[in-house]
């Protein structure tokens, strides 16, 4: 594990007797931009649900190096104690609450820190008072870096597509999380938007000694974003490497471009 901060070997699993995916392994280095890419159907979110243990994986082993510097085999833990290690993901489907403001939103992404009590909270007593102004402060900061200041008390409700993209990627900084696993960014963004999040995620990598993992149909947004490319389908391994290589593969060309034998 020496600057890898996950390393996945041997992942297995199926769902009524159909392989979802099939012995793939990969590694991925601290502050890497690495993809995952494959045609529908190829097992991608799979792969992310096994690595957040929202499946358990009927064989292989995930390994983590937690924010404390830690290396963990993930298999078999819980999913809050994984996002309390330091790694967390967005959806394909933006998941916000849509009558909160914005930056109650985005304080929502560090509910695992908030310790005060039950009774403290009920009665907002001093701790939970000091508590909320200190996520506050951290929130309206992320946002602030994002450009979203500006809309941080308005409601996520009505907000432009483009915008709860970023709210949601905002929510996940929250943690200081060393890998953050995102499902599709770019999904219904128009150009303009796409290249917008290109540069917060490269920001993101820079400014936070943070690794990204991202799943993509979009291969010139992955192209240009990606260090290293890792090419699946049928939930098998195709090809690893830089995006240079990945589109000279011509496995991956068949598999993923429609590219048809001579």
């Amino acid at each position: 594990m020496d600057n890898k901060v996950l390393k996945v070997e041997n992942l297995s699993i199926a769902f009524g007797g159909l392989k979802a995916v099939d012995n793939l392994s990969f590694d991925i280095d601290e502050g890497e931009i690495f993809g995952l890419i494959g045609p529908n159907g190829a097992g991608k979110t799979t792969v992310f649900n096994c690595i957040t243990q929202f499946y358990k994986p009927d064989e292989g082993d995930i390994y983590f190096r937690t924010n404390t510097g830690e290396v963990e085999n993930l298999v078999g833990k819980k999913t809050h104690e994984i996002i309390g290690k330091g790694l967390v993901r967005t959806f394909q489907n933006i998941e916000l609450i849509r009558e909160l403001t914005v930056v109650e939103n985005i304080m929502v992404g560090a509910h695992v820190e908030f310790k005060a009590s039950l009774f403290n909270q009920f009665f907002r007593l001093k701790k939970t008072r000091q508590e909320e102004s200190r996520i506050r402060k951290r929130a309206e900061e992320i946002l602030d870096h994002m450009g979203l200041l500006s809309i941080k008390d308005m409601l996520v409700a009505g907000q432009p597509y483009g915008v709860l993209k970023k709210i949601e990627l905002a929510r996940a900084l929250m943690l200081d999380p060393k890998l953050i696993i995102l499902d599709e960014p770019a999904a219904g963004l128009n150009d303009s938007e796409t290249l917008s999040l290109v540069n917060i995620i490269k920001e993101i990598k820079m400014e936070r000694n943070c690794s990204i993992l991202l799943i993509e149909h979009d291969m010139k947004f992955v192209n240009g974003l990606c260090d290293r490319i890792c090419a699946i389908n049928f939930g098998k391994l195709l090809a690893i490497g830089t995006p240079e290589e990945i589109q000279g593969n011509e496995q991956v060309q068949i598999a993923y471009l429609g590219k048809e034998d001579d």
